[in-house]
């Protein structure tokens, strides 16, 4: 598969991709009830527990990709096929295989894998399960039908007719052995399971909703109490790994801080990265230094760990969040219910630590609403681990920083089509649109938003790099007023529409149902869009190097300071000297690639039409109403725009390369003369100069024996004789000299003779030293060995002689201390004498 054609034309008639008998079958809905329309509207907005019905409502994710596998679910049935082997042999036959799981008869709304890829959880409006996958090999097997085991969770708690609809389903990728599942109802609850300990009671359960008190009136509106969606947070030096945030359908985000799973299996180096962070934390609350190591581990290895049960306290929910400033509402909408939130992070460590440090702390949050609107927030102060504490109430609320609101499209797209004047708004549909997000596995500042109109990319690398360069600015010499600067300079987050499924003709739409993209070497960078109608559309996109995103923050650097670099540059070098003037190049400019022809991330410049299937009785001709002539006028309008701007950018590509033509001729002819001069100063010119510095040099000399005759008179004209200072000098030296080395060859009083005469007594002397000192030796070996044994009149005797000897060695060290000194000469160190023992 080269390119998105060939993935398009293979599984554009896959049969794993039919409808499911509850749609298509006899006693089916037919393909209308996947259709959002205002007729339908009820089936996604109505939830029964007694009916289970295919309504794509809420948050649907029925496509996920597991190695080279693809796996769908569809209606309850899951179906599996190998799209490796399909890329290998092309002209094999279309097939896929049907797990067979007897014990899920529900309708599937969402499935994830869990971080080893062995375990599968399918999750219903109620109802939860988990399925041990099949060993790779399985479409090897000739019966269609795979066993597979499967696990029904936690039945009491989500298999009543009480029980509380399911928001979301996630795996914690730090649970041991990859079987920690996490459960969020509506009703607030946070039910962990592990499915190698128990499958139907929770290990533990957290509470985003408080229980109502008895006898009490509390005036909130009923989407302050129900859940839509949770998120884990991020981080490397803090609390984030160990945060859940909740987010209500009012828009209200809660979190709960610590929280970590029953049986968790924890990096080491998260483990001494948090250490520091609580120890620097401790410091700078008491103002004390803390012996604590600073050095982050770059261990792989992963620690098993237990929440801790000698807190008495649970950790307290903190919230809601004050989002600040306030924000803003879209044109032509009161605002919608939030559907989903995720949390990213600026993603790999960069090589310099400590800017990493001052950077990753901060995190980004997103949050998406039922009429299309996306709040970017960043996480400038991150929550912190708290427990519940009678006496110590903090009642302060945590914030995050609203950067920007995204309008992604849904409510002025309706609002082009002409409603009935008797019937329902065509605006209503938004009641049935969930918007869900999905992060892209390999580029981590790229976030997917699908709904039920189509597919938007949001892709958030400037407003990070920006962020990033900002703060590293701020860290080392700017101030607040140029990270202020910084951050309103910033373009923001970059939206692209990638595909639609809303039909004006019809005034309905198929809601996107499953988005995956492949993390498989033997797969292609791209991605998979699933519709309601079971339609697939696949994208290709450009995979970045790791060497553009790490030159991307340095190049923004670059391009800020460009102009105070070039006036420091003008200050600080000095004026040149005379000569050829300095080449000019015609290019003064990077060249740019023009905005209409860079596709981001290899996506369409215009979204790609997905639109729901015609009824069978219908006409296949295009019906030509307002609404259509409407679209079809602003699409053709934006596509001679296009055309217009392609054009535009074809014909500056154009004068560019004729510039570049020019300057490379330039460039060339320059060569020549750069290269004619060095032959002549290879030849002629560097004989010429080797003839003049000849000459120099000897014409050097003449004017040194010049100087040296003149230097002559002048002194002889100066000072004809000795002076009288210069004459006692002379004289001085000569006395020196004869009493140093004599008058005479034999002269005995002469320096030199009496320092001989001084090394021979020395030398002489030498001998009886070293035997004193051995003596001493063998003495203070004696008194050691019979110390104990002696009595105080022996011990007193040994002293006395001891004494007295050491007074001979001293007074002869001192003859011979004057003799040396009397003779200007320096000696050595003596051999050192140990002390005397005191009786």
């Amino acid at each position: 598969m080269d390119n998105d054609e060939d993935w398009n034309a293979f599984l554009r008639d896959h049969p794993i991709f039919s409808l499911p008998k509850s749609v298509s079958g006899p006693t089916g809905k037919g393909n209308n009830s996947l259709e959002l329309s205002i007729n339908t509207l009820h089936h996604f907005t109505d939830l029964d527990p007694s009916e289970d019905a295919p309504t794509p409502s809420g948050r649907r994710q029925v496509m996920v990709i597991k190695d080279a596998d693809l796996i769908v679910a569809a209606g309850s049935e899951i179906r599996i096929a190998s799209l490796g082997d399909s890329k290998l042999h092309k002209d094999s036959p279309k097939s896929y295989k049907t797990l067979h799981t007897p014990n899920i008869t529900f309708e599937i709304h969402s499935i994830a894998l869990n971080p080893n890829a062995k375990l599968l959880v399918v999750a219903g409006a109620f109802q939860v399960a988990v399925i041990v996958l099949p060993r790779p090999g399985f479409m090897k097997l000739v019966p269609q039908v795979v066993d597979c085991k499967s696990i029904q969770i936690g039945q009491y708690n989500h298999a009543s007719n009480s029980a509380a609809p399911i928001a979301k389903v996630e795996w914690h990728p730090w649970g041991e052995g990859g079987t920690t599942l996490l459960v969020m109802t509506t009703d607030g609850k946070l039910r962990e399971y592990d499915i190698s300990v128990d499958t139907e009671e929770p290990q533990q359960v957290l509470s985003f909703v408080p229980e109502k008190r008895m006898n009490s009136f509390i005036a909130e509106d009923a989407s302050e109490r129900e859940v839509a969606s949770f998120t884990l947070g991020k981080g490397h030096a803090d609390w984030g790994p160990l945060s859940v945030y909740a987010l209500m359908r009012s828009g209200d985000i809660y979190a709960i801080c610590p929280y970590m799973p029953k049986n968790a299996s924890i990096p080491s180096s998260y483990i001494h990265a948090l250490e520091c962070f609580v120890h620097a934390k401790q410091e700078f609350l008491s103002h004390s230094v803390i012996n604590a190591s600073t050095s982050l581990s770059n261990l792989s290895q992963f620690f098993v760990l237990h929440p801790p049960t000698t807190i008495k306290g649970s950790p307290i929910r903190q919230g809601p969040f004050l989002l600040q400033p306030s924000p803003k509402l879209l044109d032509g909408s009161e605002g919608g219910d939030a559907t989903d939130l995720v949390y990213l992070t600026f993603g790999t460590p960069s090589a310099d630590e400590e800017d990493e440090g001052k950077t990753e702390r901060l995190g980004v949050v997103l949050i998406t609403y039922r009429d299309g609107k996306v709040d970017v927030c960043l996480d400038v102060e991150k929550v912190e681990a708290k427990w519940e504490h009678r006496q110590h109430k903090n009642n302060d609320l945590p914030m995050l920083a609203v950067y920007e609101t995204i309008d992604l499209g849904v409510i002025s797209m309706l609002k082009k089509v002409t409603s009935t004047p008797s019937g329902p708004s065509i605006l209503d549909l938004v009641d049935g649109n969930h918007p869900v997000f999905l992060r892209d596995p390999i580029q981590e500042e790229t976030v997917y938003v699908y709904h039920a109109f189509g597919v938007h990319a949001l892709q958030l690398g400037g407003l990070l790099q920006t962020l990033a360069a900002a703060l590293r600015d701020d860290s080392s010499n700017a101030g607040d007023d140029d990270l202020t600067s910084a951050v309103e300079k910033s373009g923001g987050t970059t939206v692209l529409p990638i595909l639609t499924t809303f039909s004006v003709e019809r005034k309905c739409s198929n809601p996107v149902i499953g988005v995956a993209i492949p993390n498989d070497v033997y797969l292609t960078y791209s991605i998979f869009i699933l519709t309601s109608a079971m339609r697939v559309v696949c994208f290709p996109l450009t995979l970045r190097s790791e060497l553009d995103s790490a030159n991307e923050p340095a190049l923004l650097a670059v391009s800020q300071t460009k102009d105070d670099f070039a006036k420091s540059l003008s200050q600080s070098v000095s004026t040149p000297l005379d000569g050829p003037p300095a080449y000019v190049s015609l290019l003064t400019e990077p060249f740019e690639l023009p905005a209409v022809l860079a596709r981001q991330n290899g996506l369409p410049s215009n979204p790609i039409l997905a639109l729901p299937p015609a009824p069978q009785d219908a006409k296949s001709e295009l019906q030509l109403t307002p609404d259509t002539l409407r679209y079809l006028g602003t699409t053709f309008e934006r596509f001679m725009n296009q055309i217009r701007e392609v054009q535009l950018a074809y014909k500056a590509a154009q004068r560019r390369a004729e510039l570049q033509r020019q300057e490379f001729k330039r460039q060339q002819e320059t060569c020549k003369e750069m290269l004619e001069l060095i032959d002549r100063l290879h030849t002629s010119r560097q004989a010429t100069t080797r003839a003049k510095v000849a000459d120099t040099q000897e014409a050097q000399k003449d004017l040194l024996r010049k100087e040296e005759r003149i230097l002559r008179l002048l002194t002889k004209t100066a000072s004809p004789e000795l002076s009288e200072h210069e004459t006692k000098w002379f004289q001085e030296l000569k006395r020196l000299q004869e009493e140093v080395i004599g008058a005479g060859r034999y002269d005995a009083d002469s320096l030199e003779a009496r320092t001989a005469l001084l090394r021979r007594d020395l030398n002489r002397l030498l001998p009886n030293l070293r035997e004193l000192h051995e003596k001493e030796e063998r003495l203070k070996k004696k008194l050691a060995e019979f110390h104990q044994s002696l009595g105080v009149s022996q011990a007193f005797e040994f002293g006395e002689r001891s004494n007295a000897e050491r007074s001979k060695i001293s007074r002869l060290e001192t003859d011979i201390q004057r003799l040396a000194e009397r003779l200007d000469m320096s000696l050595g160190r003596p051999p050192a004498l140990h002390e005397t023992y005191k009786s």
